[in-house]
C-alpha cells in the first residue's frame, strides 16, 4: 500500500512503525473472509482491508478522528483472524492498537461514549468494585430490554448467581504434590476471580499436582488487557509495571502463567507496550516468561485415570488464544489424552462476539455472532462446551444450553479434581 507521510510525520516512532505496517498490505482481501465483522455486514468499512484504509487516511490526515472512522474501527472486535489469514504478514493489530490510542487522546467520541469506557475502565479491573456492580446489575435486569446498548450490555454481561470469593485468589504459596519441575507464578485476573474463581483454584490444584511451585505474588493484579482494548495506553502500563515488579520479586521463575487467553496475549506484549521507555527490558522479559496455561501442562507432563463417564466436549477456541497466541490444538490434545471426546465446530475461526468489553458497547453485534457461535457449538453435540477464556466462557454461558467450562477445570476433573461447577 502507498503512504503519504511527510518527513517531520515520520520522525514520529508510532508513524513510522504504522507505514512500514501499512506499506505490507497488498490489497489481496484474504483478511474479507475470515473478519467476523464483514461476515455479519458486508460492508468494505467493516473488513480489515477498508479499516487498514480509514487508519492510513486518519494518521497521513493528523488532526481530530473522523465519525466515520471510530464508528468502523471501534466495530472491530480485535479477534486477530485477519492476521492468521494475512499472507503478507501485515501487524493489523498494532496499527489498530495505535491508533485506539491516539482516538482515545482526540477525543473523536461522544461525551456518553467517553463516560460509558471510562466507567468500564474504572470498575472492571477492580475486583471489589466489579463485584460490587455484579449486584447493582442484577437489580436492573428486569430493565434490560428498554435500556440503551451499553448499559443493556453491562446489566447481560452480569451472571446471574455470583459465587462467594476464592480463599485461594490471595498472595500466596501452593506447594506441588510430588517432586518438583517447576516454579511459577500465576496471574490471577481481576474479572475472573468474581466471576469464576473454581478456575483459578483448578489451576493451582492442577500444577502442583504435576510437580509446580505455585506462587500467587503481592502486588498482582489486572494485567492492562481491558484499558488497553479501550486505547487507554496509560493505564494499561500502569497495569503492566504493578505486575512486573510483583513477579520480579519474587526471584527466579519458570514461568508466568495465565488461565485467560486474553490476558496472556496482552502480558506477552509488554515488551512493546513500554517501548521506548526505561522497563522496556523488563517489559520484554516478563513477556517471554509468560505461557497459557496449557503450556505449562504440557510441559509438565499430563496423565490421567480416563472414564466412560467424562462428558462429550464441544470445543471453543477463543481468539486471544488460537489467533492472538497461536494455540490451537494443544487443548484438544490434552482434553483426549485425559479421557475427553472432543469435537470442534465449523467456522472455528469466528469470534464468539465477547471481545473484552465488546460485548457491553457493542452489543448488537455481539448478540449476532454469540448467536452464531452457540449453533455451530450445539451441532457438536456436546454436553459441555470448554474454552480457554474467561471473556468467552462468560459471555457463551448467558445463552448456552449445556454447561460452559475452562479447559483447565476439565483437566483438573480428569486428574483427580473436583467436578466443574455446572456439570451434572
Amino acid at each position: 500500500m502507498q503512504t503519504d507521510f511527510s518527513s517531520q510525520q515520520l520522525t514520529d516512532p508510532d508513524i513510522a512503525l504504522a507505514d512500514s505496517i501499512l506499506r505490507k498490505c497488498v490489497h489481496c482481501g484474504f483478511c474479507t473472509a475470515t473478519c467476523p465483522t464483514f461476515t455479519l455486514l458486508g460492508d468494505e468499512a467493516d473488513s480489515p482491508r477498508g479499516r487498514i484504509y480509514l487508519i492510513k487516511e486518519y494518521f497521513e490526515r493528523g488532526g481530530a478522528p473522523s465519525k466515520n472512522l471510530v464508528t468502523h474501527l471501534d466495530r472491530c472486535l480485535t479477534c486477530l483472524s485477519c492476521m492468521t489469514t494475512c499472507p503478507s504478514g501485515v501487524d493489523y493489530r498494532r496499527l489498530v492498537d495505535m491508533a485506539r490510542h491516539r482516538m482515545e487522546n482526540e477525543h473523536g467520541r461522544s461525551t456518553a461514549d467517553q463516560l460509558t469506557r471510562r466507567l468500564l475502565a474504572l470498575v472492571l479491573p477492580k475486583p471489589g468494585l466489579f463485584r460490587m456492580s455484579l449486584k447493582a446489575a442484577s437489580f436492573f435486569r428486569v430493565f434490560a430490554k428498554i435500556l440503551p446498548d451499553p448499559l443493556r450490555g453491562m446489566v447481560e454481561m452480569a451472571p446471574r448467581h455470583l459465587p462467594p470469593p476464592s480463599t485461594m485468589d490471595g498472595p500466596a504459596i501452593y506447594l506441588p504434590k510430588k517432586k518438583q519441575k517447576m516454579r511459577v507464578a500465576l496471574l490471577t485476573g481481576c474479572a475472573q476471580k468474581v466471576i469464576r474463581p473454581s478456575i483459578n483454584e483448578a489451576t493451582i490444584r492442577l500444577l502442583t499436582r504435576l510437580g509446580a511451585e505455585v506462587v500467587i505474588p503481592e502486588g498482582g493484579g489486572c494485567c492492562g488487557a481491558l484499558a488497553h482494548h479501550l486505547g487507554r495506553e496509560s493505564q494499561a502500563k500502569t497495569a503492566a509495571r504493578s505486575n512486573i515488579a510483583a513477579w520480579k520479586a519474587l526471584g527466579e521463575i519458570d514461568a508466568v502463567v495465565s488461565n485467560a487467553s486474553g490476558c496472556g496475549f496482552v502480558v506477552k506484549e509488554y515488551g512493546f507496550l513500554l517501548r521506548g521507555e526505561t522497563d522496556e527490558q523488563d517489559g520484554q522479559a516478563m513477556a517471554d516468561l509468560c505461557l497459557d496455561v496449557t503450556e505449562i501442562v504440557e510441559r509438565l507432563g499430563l496423565s490421567g485415570e480416563g472414564s466412560e463417564d467424562l462428558p462429550l466436549v464441544s470445543y471453543h477456541a477463543a481468539c486471544s488464544l488460537q489467533h492472538g497466541l497461536g494455540i490451537k490444538d494443544s487443548p484438544v490434545s490434552l482434553l483426549r489424552q485425559v479421557g475427553f471426546e472432543v469435537r470442534r465446530p465449523a467456522e472455528e475461526h469466528l469470534c464468539c462476539g465477547s471481545a473484552g468489553t465488546y460485548s457491553v458497547l457493542q452489543a448488537e453485534l455481539s448478540d449476532r455472532l454469540k448467536e452464531r457461535k452457540l449453533k455451530n457449538l450445539s451441532r457438536c453435540g456436546g454436553a459441555v462446551i470448554a474454552t480457554g477464556n474467561i471473556g468467552c466462557l462468560e459471555h457463551l454461558s448467558n445463552d448456552a444450553t449445556v454447561s460452559v467450562v475452562h479447559t483447565v477445570e476439565l483437566l483438573d476433573w480428569a486428574t483427580g479434581g473436583p467436578k466443574p461447577p455446572g456439570i451434572d
